[in-house]
């Protein structure tokens, strides 16, 4: 247990990877396709090192998860931004990606349920997104922790695509570092060589924990999404008794992005203000991209009673604004 693994991963997990995608998504996935990875954000760094030369593009909704045009930055790429909205529920119009496609446009990045909106992205944008021509990144992170409705895998769509996962979200497992790509077969040699030579191979007892999980842990994860549930929609009455705009009720992951431009039009100062009046931590919308100003992200990846807490305290702060 304590040796490096294969630079691809254990053999166990791969076929255990294969299995679920088929049996989720009714997608087929050879062993050899996937690379196990020491979380998604190494993934991610490899996906981009793959595919993305200096002064490419590619595109990423606005708003987005932080990291994802540091990745390309950092490789001398640049992201095309395209910009969501709240009355869509965040998703991309597709009308809209295909106006920012130009000749250095390598790929299309989606986060379906997304960080920071918890929104899907629905199937029929999803399939038209496939069909573009470039490259699809598909950030499956917060599969598993969807409610009341059901999330796509884009291999269901195209084999034109990179797939991202992993443990840290659906089975709890963050310190554990354990993610995992699913490309294109072609890109499966590039991959490996990256991963040789800056990580080696994800830690092997991290490796056999993720099989174990996928295999006998499904009871506890329907366990804890059914406890997210409870958290999400008391989080969706509350804020809107409290005067947030929330246009779509989220369905994924476990955050909402709220609409607070009848506070501030600066979301950085009010978060910084509802955390020194209110004891309180809201994420600037500002964070996740110049679109989702004037929003505030909430997470309930936290109990029940200081979900209540914290919208009991802002609650308080708002009346003596």
């Amino acid at each position: 247990l304590t040796h490096y693994t294969h630079s691809l991963g254990i053999i166990e997990l791969r076929e255990a990877i294969c299995e679920h995608y088929f049996e989720k998504y009714g997608v087929e996935v050879a062993p050899d396709q996937i690379v196990i990875t020491s979380g998604t954000s190494p993934a991610l760094f490899m996906i981009f090192s793959a595919l993305l030369e200096a002064g490419d593009e590619i595109i990423i909704s606005n708003p987005h998860y932080p990291c994802y045009p540091n990745f390309a930055e950092f490789l001398g790429a640049s992201a095309a931004f395209v910009d969501v909205y709240e009355e869509d529920g965040f998703q991309y119009r597709p009308a809209e990606i295909q106006k920012r496609l130009g000749s250095r446009s390598k790929a299309i990045l989606i986060n379906s349920p997304s960080n920071p909106t918890g929104n899907l992205l629905a199937s029929d944008r999803m399939e038209k997104i496939a069909d573009m021509g470039p490259y699809i990144v598909s950030d499956e992170i917060y599969h598993g922790l969807v409610y009341e409705e059901k999330e796509h895998s884009i291999l269901e769509f195209t084999d034109r695509a990179f797939v991202l996962n992993g443990f840290s979200k659906a089975y709890a497992m963050t310190g554990w570092r354990l993610g995992y790509i699913i490309a294109p077969p072609d890109f499966v040699r590039p991959l490996q060589k990256i991963q040789q030579n800056f990580f080696i191979s994800a830690g092997s007892v991290s490796q056999w924990a993720g099989l174990t999980a996928l295999k006998g842990a499904g009871k506890d994860v329907e366990r804890m999404r059914s406890i997210y549930n409870k958290r999400r929609k008391y989080m969706i009455e509350r804020v809107k008794e409290l005067g947030f705009g929330l246009a779509v009720e989220p369905a994924g992951a476990f955050y909402m992005l709220v609409n607070a431009k009848h506070l501030s039009s600066n979301s950085y100062e009010l978060a910084f203000e509802i955390l020194e009046k209110a004891g309180v931590g809201v994420s600037p919308g500002i964070d996740f991209g110049q679109n989702a100003e004037g929003y505030l992200r909430f997470s309930y990846a936290n109990s029940l009673a200081n979900i209540k807490e914290g919208l009991n305290r802002i609650e308080a702060f708002l009346k003596t604004r």
